[in-house]
């Protein structure tokens, strides 16, 4: 599937972006590039495949990212996931968190850019489809990096140049690139989002210096306004928190694609949720599952704590989540819908 222009894209979210947020994304905005929750190649090598793997039509385009320690392991679960038909393959070296980290994945490959690019080289072997990266603008490996490194600091612009100089040779088709180092040890995941400053001009700096690649900016971006300004720099913004926050912002991304439904209503969300929440009660899901992703629908407006009552586990317990939305949309005065 060749994805429309720019590329925004929902960014790949640990406990966040399953099956079910990515079909509620699909019920306000269809052009997004979704992304799968980061994947270990050795869980797609052992594990239960279709609850790893499986997606709904709906959610095309979607990418699978895995993160991998060898080309070997990235060989065979990118070739096992053939049998999906997802429409890209990303590498993730951009997790910062120490537990991934240690185990040679992630962002700690940026101080290993030949091995990186030889696992790009076999996800290339092993797929025809799009083969992307996500990774950072540089690392602080110290702590977890081995103390005999030669070097533990890779912060400069430089060193993420160097990086791109090497794996560039792969000939990935896409670089998402997140404006913030990544510490490795001393700040987790959340702070890692957080903490570093962020350094858009890098990223800039690094399209105007190699026009040719296809470059996504990554971190701290929360407005239409924001995706706007980037994109006068580069071809692609991906968010990730904002749009799990606020979801009602993805209404506004529509106009980007020219699709018609940038004023697409809270209304018409809800309506489109109860034949997806009737599907899940008549295969006995848990509607929890879905609904949990949806607590931001009414972000900063009228309605929220009333709808994030309604939606509550507690209140899923005694009430299908299928008529919980029904008696919502009766009851519209409550929510600014």
């Amino acid at each position: 599937m060749k994805l429309k222009k720019p590329v925004i894209s929902v960014a790949p979210m640990v406990d966040k972006t399953d099956r079910y947020f990515r079909n509620f994304v699909r019920m306000i905005n269809k052009d997004v590039l979704l992304y799968t929750e980061m994947v270990t190649a050795q869980a797609i090598i052992h594990g239960d495949l279709e609850r790893i793997l499986g997606f709904d039509e709906a959610e095309h385009p979607i990418a699978l990212q895995i993160a991998a320690t060898t080309p070997e392991d990235a060989y065979k679960a990118v070739k096992t996931a053939e049998n999906y038909a997802y429409d890209e393959i990303n590498l993730n070296v951009g997790c910062p968190s120490d537990r991934v980290s240690g185990n040679m994945m992630g962002a700690c490959l940026m101080a290993y850019p030949e091995l990186v690019l030889d696992i790009l080289k076999a996800i290339k072997e092993a797929t025809g489809k799009a083969v992307t990266i996500k990774h950072r603008i540089g690392i602080d490996g110290k702590g977890i990096l081995p103390d005999n490194a030669e070097k533990t600091l890779f912060d400069k612009y430089e060193d993420m140049l160097n990086f791109i100089n090497i794996i560039e040779k792969a000939g990935a088709d896409r670089y998402t690139v997140h404006a913030r180092i990544a510490v490795l040890a001393g700040l987790d995941p959340k702070q890692n989002r957080e903490v570093p400053p962020l350094r858009y001009d890098e990223i800039y700096r690094l399209k105007a210096e190699k026009p040719y690649m296809q470059i996504e900016i990554n971190g701290g971006i929360k407005t239409k306004e924001d995706i706007t300004e980037h994109l006068k720099y580069v071809d692609g913004v991906m968010i990730g928190r904002e749009f799990y926050d606020n979801p009602m912002l993805l209404a506004e991304v529509n106009s980007f694609y020219n699709n018609g439904e940038e004023n697409i209503s809270r209304y018409q969300v809800l309506e489109k949720m109860i034949p997806y929440l009737e599907k899940m009660e008549m295969n006995n899901e848990r509607t929890h599952l879905f609904l949990r992703h949806t607590l931001g629908l009414f972000h900063n407006v009228k309605g929220s704590k009333y709808w994030k009552n309604s939606i509550s586990s507690q209140n899923l317990k005694n009430k299908k989540g299928s008529l919980i939305i029904r008696e919502i949309l009766k009851n519209s005065k409550e929510c600014e819908i």
